[in-house]
């Protein structure tokens, strides 16, 4: 296994962020995955480039978009060449917008990529549906081809994913824009509506049965701003009411058993509005439960 960090807060306006390699490392991730006999390659982190003025948006409102493109292709780059040497890509973020590159680096080594969005948000805005123009809330919308070309083609070519080979979990604040595009595109999701009816259990096992008969790989993209803030309060955009820690756990060692999981990235994890590197020490023991750690 192969683990890169990309300290990038460029995606959105809140600072801090960029931190959260650190802080997942400084939780013990390598240490927790050597404990499971893996062997760890840590390649550091991807250095992000600045841009000139941080808190301007650009005339496509896209806000740092040279900057973020720029990132995205050194990201890709690094996740192919893990994949290509034969290891699993555990990417360490940074804000959500990484996704972009680390999808463009995946998805090239498979014929039909499915994707698991662990996310309270869909991130399937584009410049002309988004209120802010923070592009960590469009990497899912690039992945599908969907926005502007510059973040659309990062790789050199497009689209990443297709929507059918999309499920969302954990959705509970979809912009008007977004829920339109999951309409026309059938994306499947589960929000804390269904989550909360069905059950964790029920919504992985079908998450796992649709995406095992569609798929040849699946990359899981996980926010930890998809569990409430109670358990994760370090993200930058919390929504209350979100999956519960014990529910995410359930929800890893699920996708352990069926050996569905082919890369992985832990994003959105901010020391700065943490308590105590609290948020960055959960997403350790996720990726302790996704990566075979069990109680017995």
């Amino acid at each position: 296994m192969s683990i890169v960090g990309v300290p990038m807060d460029l995606g959105q306006a809140r600072r801090g962020v960029d931190m959260g390699p650190s802080g997942i490392r400084y939780a013990g991730v390598v240490e927790r995955l050597e404990e499971l006999n893996y062997e760890i390659d840590d390649l550091g982190d991807i250095q992000i480039g600045r841009p000139e003025r941080l808190s301007v948006k650009s005339v496509d409102n896209l806000r740092n978009l040279k900057a973020v493109a720029e990132a995205s292709e050194t990201l890709a780059n690094t996740v192919g060449e893990i994949i290509s040497n034969g290891r699993f890509p555990l990417v360490l973020g940074g804000d959500h917008s990484i996704a972009i590159g680390t999808l463009a680096g995946v998805s090239k080594h498979y014929e039909n990529l499915g994707v698991i969005w662990y996310d309270a948000h869909g991130d399937l805005n584009t410049a002309e549906t988004s209120p802010s123009g923070n592009i960590h809330g469009m990497p899912l919308a690039a992945s599908l081809g969907i926005g502007h070309p510059t973040l659309t083609n990062i790789g050199g070519y497009c689209p990443k994913v297709k929507p059918e080979n999309i499920v969302i979990i954990g959705a509970r604040s979809l912009d008007d824009g977004e829920k339109v595009l999951i309409k026309e595109k059938g994306i499947k999701v589960y929000t804390m509506h269904e989550i909360d009816r069905m059950g964790m259990t029920a919504v992985m096992e079908e998450t796992i049965k649709y995406l095992s008969e569609r798929t040849d790989g699946v990359h899981l993209s996980l926010d930890l701003d998809g569990l409430d803030p109670h358990d994760a309060p370090g993200v930058g955009t919390p929504v209350i009411g979100g999956i519960s820690y014990r529910e995410s756990h359930l929800a890893m060692e699920m996708l352990e058993e069926a050996k569905l999981i082919t890369s992985a990235e832990f994003v959105e994890v901010n020391p700065i509005l943490d308590d105590k590197n609290k948020t960055a020490s959960v997403a350790v023991a996720l990726m302790g439960s996704l990566f075979g750690e069990k109680l017995k």
